[in-house]
């Protein structure tokens, strides 16, 4: 897929509504996510992490505006790096779909968070795909990977959903009287056929199993502190029969 053939769907009024929604999401979602270190994979035209609070935010991949040039399933970042990745729309463009979250679970710290954005084959936008299969244009030309089928991919990976939703329930007309003519079913989608969005998102955490909580080292003290006290009384106890008898004797 070439970058051209994106920005030019983008550009349309079908590629307007649907970018809208796009970044709704990940502005509300990446703005309560802390750490050190994000990464952009995909949409490299607009800035997903614009209202993250992670100090260093970069976008990676073969476009213009990036900071670094790199393949999604290779990526020149050392493991256990980033705090955050976003991966909007790269699986069902690329040939290696599972290298490239192995690259994302290697390059993440334990505990990172992955975000993922794809196309819902099983919605009217994957209906759209079956009957344009002769279109070779942006997206119809991508290989739609099912939300259940991205789940057991992560979870393979060690990966734990910790959240997600769906957008773009309104057909995918190219004209925008169309468009704002079914602008009912965005706000009915939600409710009426949850599972049914063009666009769907999973948040997820990258999990190590073993790992042990450290605790401060205050707690450590104070525990300590609270464990000696019953036996300084109980040896003041046993001093006191002592003196007095030394007392009675005298």
């Amino acid at each position: 897929m070439s970058s051209l053939d994106e920005n030019a769907w983008l550009a349309t009024s079908l590629g307007q509504y649907f970018l809208q929604r796009e970044q709704a999401y990940y502005d509300q979602v990446v703005a309560d996510i802390f750490g050190f270190n994000a990464l952009q994979l995909g949409l490299l035209e607009h800035d997903l992490l614009r209202t993250s609070r992670i100090p260093f935010c970069f976008r990676a991949g073969m476009g213009r505006r990036v900071a670094v040039r790199a393949d999604a399933p290779q990526l020149p970042v050392a493991s256990q790096t980033l705090d955050l990745i976003l991966l909007p729309h790269v699986l069902e463009f690329s040939a290696h779909p599972h290298q490239i979250l192995r690259e994302a679970e290697r390059v993440l710290m334990p505990e990172g968070q992955l975000i993922v954005s794809g196309f819902n084959p099983f919605s009217l936008w994957g209906l759209r795909k079956m009957m344009s299969y002769n279109e070779a244009g942006y997206p119809w030309n991508g290989r739609f990977i099912s939300l259940l089928r991205l789940k057991d991919w992560l979870a393979l990976l060690g990966f734990e959903v910790i959240g997600g939703r769906m957008c773009c329930y309104e057909p995918p007309f190219q004209q925008e009287k169309l468009l704002r003519k079914f602008r009912f079913m965005e706000a009915a989608g939600d409710r009426w056929w949850a599972l049914a969005g063009g666009v769907y998102f999973i948040h997820a955490r990258k999990r190590v199993h073993g790992m042990r909580m450290i605790m401060p080292p205050w707690n450590e003290a104070r525990a300590a502190r609270k464990g000696l006290a019953p036996v300084a009384q109980k040896t003041l106890q046993r001093t006191k029969p002592d003196l007095r008898s030394r007392f009675e004797s005298k």
